[in-house]
Formats: structure tokens, C-alpha cells, sequence
């Protein structure tokens, strides 16, 4: 799966299965870049919360588009019980030492999804910015769909924060709609949102702009 892809590389973006192997640090890495100030209380800092990020991939719960064979964008999804970003407990607690790790424990827990039957959950976008605006989301989008069809899910699930208002433009036109806002004002101050939007799209639909 391609798309033409001017001022950038040499030829199209095409999407993948998979984080490829030897990228897992550069998948962290835009990760972090897309994610690090939700996920910042919990894993700050930078340094210590990528290569953290990196070891712990269960790289074949991603679709990745690469560009001369670059990785420019991710998006990860959870199926089986299984997400893109994993580590455990113990891990976090083996990272982080045992005083500071109890309570980043306790954030992580927070941010956990767990699917309903029939559910494909998708847990966000990563796409490197100097690709952004050149469809790149939508193709990694339209290939989490086709994952989710091939498993015989009913639909695909995705939570957006509310200080994300573009991503939720994108989810919007690739035919997420809204149907439940989990209001959190207390998390705003330590996680710097304070309200969730669950957004659902049937599997087998599409965009209102095909690609």
C-alpha cells in the first residue's frame, strides 16, 4: 500500500506490518514525541522513558509507513491482549527502582484499554513531523481497519484526549464518531488533560476522503 509524497525522500510512503527489526528505538522515539506529555508523569524523563518504551514493543501489534525505508509513522493497536507498548510491573519496577516505579505503576494503570468482544483498539498516531498533513495518518488508519477486518472484529475503539483536538479532526474524518466523554478534571493539573472521548467506527467503512 503506497502514497505519493512530494518535497520529502525519493518515492511514496508505504505501509507495513509490524515494526520492522532494528527500529524499535526510532519507533519509541516518535512514540514519545507524540505521546510524551501524557505519558510524561508516568516515564519522564526522556532519556530513561524511550529506551524503556523500546524494549518493551510487542512490534508486531503496529502498522508502520516507512519512506526510503525510514520509519515515518506508527500506529499501534491492542488485540488478544496485547498492545504495542508493553512492561510489566516488575519492569517498570526494575527501570525506575522501586520507591519512584510504585507510583508510575499506579499512571500507567490509568491509561489502560481493555477491548469489549468484537473490539479492535487502537491506541494512537505517531507520525514524524515533517510528515504530518500528507495523509500519512489516514493510510496507517485504513491499514489498523484492514487488520481489524482480518480478525473479524465488529469495530475498531480509540480514546483522544481533549487537548488533542486534531487527531480528533482526523479520527472524525476517517469515520470515528464520538460516543462517550469521560470528564477527569483532577487529572488535568498532573497528566495536563482533563476530559476522554471514546470514539468507535464500524469495521468496514471508510473515510469521508478516500485515499
Amino acid at each position: 500500500m503506497g502514497l505519493d509524497v512530494t518535497g520529502t525522500g525519493t518515492g511514496p510512503v508505504t505501509v507495513r506490518r509490524g515494526v520492522p527489526a532494528g527500529a524499535e528505538r526510532r519507533a519509541a522515539e516518535l512514540y514519545w514525541d507524540a505521546f510524551g506529555r501524557k505519558l510524561g508523569p508516568a516515564l519522564n524523563p526522556p532519556g530513561k522513558a524511550v529506551p524503556f518504551i523500546a524494549a518493551h514493543l510487542n512490534a508486531d501489534r503496529a502498522v508502520c509507513a516507512l519512506l526510503d525505508g525510514q520509519l515515518v509513522g506508527l500506529a499501534g493497536y491492542q488485540h488478544d491482549g496485547r498492545a504495542l507498548t508493553g512492561g510489566s510491573a516488575c519492569a517498570v519496577l526494575r527501570a525506575y527502582g522501586h520507591v519512584r516505579g510504585l507510583h508510575r505503576i499506579l499512571l500507567l494503570a490509568l491509561f489502560e484499554r481493555h477491548p469489549a468482544p468484537g473490539q479492535l483498539v487502537m491506541d494512537g498516531i505517531a507520525v514524524d513531523p515533517d510528515m504530518r498533513g500528507r495523509g500519512v495518518g489516514s493510510l496507517l488508519i485504513e491499514e489498523v481497519a484492514a487488520v481489524a477486518a482480518e480478525q473479524d472484529c465488529r469495530e475498531i475503539r480509540l480514546d483522544v484526549i481533549d487537548t488533542n483536538p486534531r487527531a480528533r479532526a482526523l479520527y472524525e474524518r476517517r469515520g470515528f464518531t464520538a460516543v462517550r466523554t469521560e470528564h477527569t478534571p483532577y487529572l488535568r493539573g498532573l497528566l495536563g488533560f482533563g476530559a476522554v472521548t471514546t470514539m468507535h467506527r464500524p469495521v468496514g467503512t471508510k473515510g469521508v476522503r478516500e485515499l
